[in-house]
């Protein structure tokens, strides 16, 4: 699946989406693509110059972006394998490389190019996914209200894990709140949902979201949270950190 057509590298394994947006509309790339060899395509509409491209197949659609996430969605649903959601303000890809530094030596990871977190790279990078994967790994970001609830049937994370809530991309919420809310969507179906306790905000959402029973939280201040984080101790290159878990200390350099 291509939605750039500067990426192009197999053109006859290629199913080109021509997505509109803001600031370009991608159905002016087809003649050029359909010049390179791509014969498959996904539009809103037909050019009267693509006549000529008799060999060419044209799925015409309402939405491109909409069917993109369709067929993303529809292909999530034939794994049934652990998958890791990642969300927040700021952290998502540093998260998503830490966790697979960590679990690649041990399961077969597919995880999500670069920061590639849209509308569009959550579905491209979901479309990785085959029958050698044995977890998923992917970060989800929004920019204005109800894209979440796009981006949730497409990931379907079985385990969620919530950064951090900042002002980024504050201009299309009226409130932190809001925001936290919708970032929450992501996390609605899954098995476990991973939070810092600490943020009064995100606890405040976790509670009106009715997501407080699937919770794993971490705190630095409450000994009763199911990770506590005692001291975190830097001397020069190495990091030290203290931490409690199931009522055993315990720590890690």
């Amino acid at each position: 699946m291509l939605t750039d057509s500067r990426r192009l590298s197999q053109p006859e394994e290629t199913l080109f989406f021509a997505i509109e947006t803001r600031n370009n509309d991608a159905h002016t790339f087809v003649g050029n693509l359909y010049a390179l060899g791509v014969r498959n395509f996904v539009v809103t509409r037909r050019l009267p110059e693509w006549d000529h491209f008799t060999d060419a197949n044209f799925l015409k659609v309402k939405n491109s972006l909409s069917a993109l996430q369709k067929i993303a969605s529809h292909h999530r649903a034939k794994f049934d394998i652990p998958v890791i959601g990642i969300t927040g303000s700021n952290g998502k890809t540093i998260v998503k490389e830490w966790l697979y530094q960590l679990l690649e030596k041990n399961f077969s990871v597919v995880r999500s190019p670069r920061s590639y977190n849209s509308q569009i790279g959550v579905p491209l990078s979901v479309w990785q996914l085959d029958e050698q994967a044995e977890l998923g790994i992917f970060e989800a970001g929004i920019s204005m209200p109800d894209e979440m609830e796009l981006l949730e049937p497409i990931i379907k994370p079985t385990i969620g894990v919530l950064t951090k809530i900042g002002e980024a991309h504050q201009e299309n919420f009226t409130s932190l709140q809001q925001k936290c809310m919708e970032k929450l969507e992501l996390f609605t179906n899954c098995d476990v949902f991973i939070f810092d306790e600490d943020n009064e905000l995100v606890s405040r959402c976790v509670d009106l979201m009715v997501l407080s029973q699937k919770t794993f939280s971490w705190s630095r201040q409450n000994r009763d949270a199911h990770l506590f984080i005692s001291s975190i101790r830097k001397r020069d290159e190495r990091t030290e950190i203290h931490y409690s878990f199931l009522n055993f200390d315990y720590s890690f350099v």
